[in-house]
């Protein structure tokens, strides 16, 4: 599938209070490989940008002041997304700007004109529980370079969340693994000829396997039933 990496950045936290897309950054994958086809702006907010905001993206509303604003770029912006999932880190706080951004201007949601939208946060934190799982974070555990990353950036970030998104889902595609009733199937086919030795378990071997199931019907408070 076609898959769209996509960053955002804002004039503060929140769009119910008024925030503004300043910038958007999106590159394209294909077959897993990075295409070279980006798509990036910067966008007048009219509106000022939060303090805190510009300390994390240094961009400011001087140099925003001659750049277009979101109802001149949401064509090539909805034709670049097209038909492709979305892969977010933090999802729900870009849609959530983009979304509103749309609404402004009696569009509909973006998810109509996408296939999906892929949280890279909630997949790294169901990869990675109890640990950061913010970009730079991320971006150390799978040895994927920010050097550059001195501030946010939406394409930047975009940049480097592809990288993540593709250390982090390697090998997927080569497990022999397919989708068959909402669960994972396994062709568990012997070729011909291939015999299978199987080794009993010893009285020993015995003892030790009941009395871990009985330690774990203790914990669960349930029979254990394998």
């Amino acid at each position: 599938m076609r898959k769209i990496v996509l960053d955002t950045e804002t004039t503060g936290l929140d769009p119910a209070q008024g925030h503004r897309i300043i910038e958007i950054g999106a590159l394209e994958i294909v077959n897993r490989q990075v295409t070279g086809r980006n798509f990036h702006v910067y966008l007048n907010p009219d509106r000022e940008i939060d303090a805190g905001a510009i300390a994390v993206h240094g961009l400011t509303n001087e140099f925003l002041a001659d750049k277009p604003r979101f109802p001149d770029v949401v064509a090539d912006l909805l034709d670049f997304v097209g038909g492709a999932e979305l892969v977010i880190h933090n999802a729900p706080f870009d849609m959530g700007f983009l979304n509103a951004e749309l609404r402004l201007i009696d569009r509909p949601a973006l998810e109509s004109s996408c296939a999906g939208v892929l949280d890279t946060l909630k997949l790294a934190k169901d990869l990675h529980p109890g640990q950061k799982n913010n970009l730079d974070a991320l971006c150390r555990r799978y040895d994927v370079d920010n050097s550059n990353r001195a501030y946010h950036g939406a394409l930047l970030d975009a940049q480097l969340l592809a990288e993540v998104y593709l250390a982090m889902t390697r090998g997927q595609e080569s497990l022999g693994i397919e989708s068959v009733g909402g669960r994972a199937g396994f062709d568990r086919t012997l070729k011909a000829g291939v015999s299978v030795r199987v080794l009993a378990p010893s009285a020993e071997e015995l003892a030790a396997h009941t009395a871990y199931l009985a330690g774990l019907a203790k914990e669960s408070g349930a029979a254990v039933e394998w």
